[in-house]
C-alpha cells in the first residue's frame, strides 16, 4: 500500500550501505548503523531549503504580529472578512505559515518507511525491497556490540524475538541506553533553541505555551520511554536527525540574523547620510515667479546675480564699490536711451507751426 515510501527509503539505505561496505565490510554492524544515519543525512539535506523558508517565513509572522493582533480586534465579529484580510496581509509581507509544515510532514513517511522496512529484515526473508537475499541475511547477522539493529528489548506483535535474532536483553541494554538517553537530551535541546527564538508574544499565547511545554517535556521523556519498543536502528535515526537539527539551527539562525543585522546597520548609514550634519543650516530652495521650487545650483545669469532690466536684456554688473542705482533713475535712462537722444514727435510739430 505504502510501496511509494518503502522503495524510496530502502533505496537511498542500500546505497549507503554499499559505499560503507566497499571501505568497511558489507556484514559489519557500523556499516549498517551508517547506512541509517546517513540515510537521515540525505533526507534532511533535501529538507535544506525548505527548513531556510520555514524560518524565513516564521520571522516575517513574528513581523507582522501587531498587525495580526489589530485585524483580529477590526474584524472580531467577521471570521471571513479576517480570514481574507489576513490572507492578504501574508501575500503582501510573503508569508506563508504553511511553510513550516513542510519538513515535519515530509519527515514522518520517511520514519514510518524506515520502521517498516527494518521490520522486515527477518528471519526467512528472501528480499526486503532494494535489498536481495544475501543483503537481509547480512542484516540479521550483524550485530553492534552484541546488540541487533532490527531488535528492540520489548518485541512487538509479529516482530521476531531476541532469541531468533541471537541476541538477549543485556546486549541490547548496553547499546540502547546510551542511545535512548542522548535522544532525550537531543531533543530537549532541540526544542528549547525553537522556543527561545519565539516572540514574547507569541510565546504568551496559551496554546503556544502548552505546546512548549510538551516539546520541551513530554516529547523527550517520551522518547526515552518508548526506546525499548522500537528497533534499535530507530534510536540511531532519532539521535543522528536531531544532531543535524541542532547544526543546521545554528547554521541557518546565524545567517539570517547577520543577513538582518545587516540590514539594519545599512538602513542607519541611509539614515544617517541623509541627515543634516552638526551645525548645518538647512538648505532653502528659491522659488520661481510661479511658486515652483528651482534647483539650488542653477546656473547663474549672464550678469552674474541673474538680474534684468525692464526689456528683459541683462543689466550690467554692478562695480564694487559702486553706490547703488534706484530703478526710477534705471527707468529714466532706459527711456531716454531708448528714443535714441531725439525730441518726442509732438514736440517737434509744435515747434514748426511757431516758427
Amino acid at each position: 500500500m505504502l510501496n511509494f515510501i518503502y522503495y524510496p527509503v530502502s533505496f537511498i539505505m542500500w546505497v549507503w550501505h554499499q559505499a560503507f561496505g566497499y571501505v568497511l565490510g558489507e556484514d559489519k554492524g557500523i556499516t549498517w548503523a551508517l547506512s541509517v544515519v546517513f540515510l537521515v543525512f540525505t533526507l534532511r539535506l533535501i529538507l535544506y531549503k525548505p527548513f531556510v523558508g520555514q524560518v524565513r517565513s516564521m520571522r516575517k509572522m513574528q513581523e507582522m504580529a501587531p498587525e495580526m493582533q489589530k485585524l483580529r480586534k477590526k474584524y472580531a465579529n467577521d471570521k471571513q472578512k479576517l480570514a481574507a484580510e489576513m490572507q492578504k496581509l501574508q501575500s503582501e509581507n510573503g508569508a506563508n505559515p504553511l511553510a513550516g509544515c513542510l519538513p515535519v510532514l515530509v519527515q514522518v513517511p520517511v520514519f514510518i518507511g524506515l520502521f517498516h522496512v527494518l521490520r522486515e529484515f527477518r528471519p526467512g526473508k528472501t528480499e526486503n525491497y532494494f535489498f536481495g537475499a544475501d543483503e537481509v541475511k547480512s542484516f540479521i547477522d550483524a550485530d553492534l556490540f552484541g546488540a541487533k539493529l532490527g531488535a528492540s528489548v520489548v518485541p512487538l506483535q509479529g516482530a521476531p524475538s531476541l532469541e531468533s535474532l541471537g541476541t538477549d536483553v543485556p546486549s541490547m541494554l548496553i547499546v540502547m541506553i546510551p542511545l535512548m538517553i542522548a535522544a532525550g537530551i537531543f531533543t530537549h535541546i532541540t526544542a528549547r533553541h525553537s522556543v527561545a527564538r519565539q516572540a514574547e508574544a507569541q510565546a504568551a499565547a496559551p496554546q503556544a505555551a502548552i505546546m512548549n511545554k510538551l516539546m520541551l517535556y513530554v516529547f523527550p521523556i517520551g522518547v526515552v520511554v518508548g526506546a525499548p519498543f522500537l528497533p534499535l536502528a530507530i534510536l540511531f535515526y532519532w539521535v543522528s536527525n536531531n544532531l543535524w537539527t541542532l547544526g543546521q539551527q545554528y547554521l541557518v539562525y546565524r545567517k539570517i540574523d547577520a543577513e538582518e543585522t545587516e540590514k539594519r546597520e545599512q538602513a542607519v548609514a541611509n539614515r544617517n547620510a541623509l541627515a543634516p550634519k552638526p551645525g548645518q543650516k538647512p538648505q532653502v530652495r528659491p522659488q520661481g515667479d510661479d511658486g515652483s521650487e528651482t534647483p539650488v545650483d542653477a546656473e547663474p545669469s549672464a550678469n552674474g546675480n541673474g538680474s534684468t532690466n525692464g526689456n528683459g536684456s541683462s543689466a550690467p554688473a554692478k562695480k564694487p564699490g559702486a553706490k547703488p542705482v534706484s530703478a526710477k533713475r534705471q527707468g529714466g535712462q532706459g527711456n531716454r536711451s531708448g528714443g535714441g537722444g531725439s525730441r518726442p514727435q509732438a514736440a517737434r510739430n509744435k515747434g514748426r507751426k511757431r516758427r
